[in-house]
């Protein structure tokens, strides 16, 4: 949803592909429920269908993880990580009993020794 201030106008419409700083991602119930000042507009624009979710999101998570555990740096000693024994035998770097597998940017691979 954005405004058009000019035009009185308030447009709804498919989620946004990218960051709009004056758009705003409504769910459907409170897309269905906009109501806008006396004398404004609502454009409400077609949407095809209900979107699906896609496998490429989850594809590319699982190739990251995997990468990550394909490729581990030892931590830096530093860092205040210690080295800890996961419940398959692994070797990992965590803290408080959770084993730290691994990282590649944000993410981080944990495995849980009493699971």
């Amino acid at each position: 949803m954005t405004y058009v201030y000019v035009d009185s106008t308030a447009v709804l419409g498919p989620l946004a592909g990218q960051v709009e700083p004056h758009g705003y991602d409504l769910c459907g119930r409170h897309a269905g429920a906009l109501s806008v000042p006396r004398g404004w507009e609502v454009i409400r624009l077609a949407i095809e269908a209900e979107p699906q979710p896609s496998s490429d999101d989850l594809l590319a998570l699982a190739d990251a993880v995997r990468e990550v555990g394909l490729s581990y740096d030892q931590p830096d000693p530093d860092s205040g990580v210690t080295p800890r024994r996961g419940a398959d035998g692994a070797v990992g770097y965590g803290r408080t009993g959770i084993v730290e597998l691994g990282r590649r940017g944000h993410l981080t691979v944990l495995a849980d020794p009493d699971a």
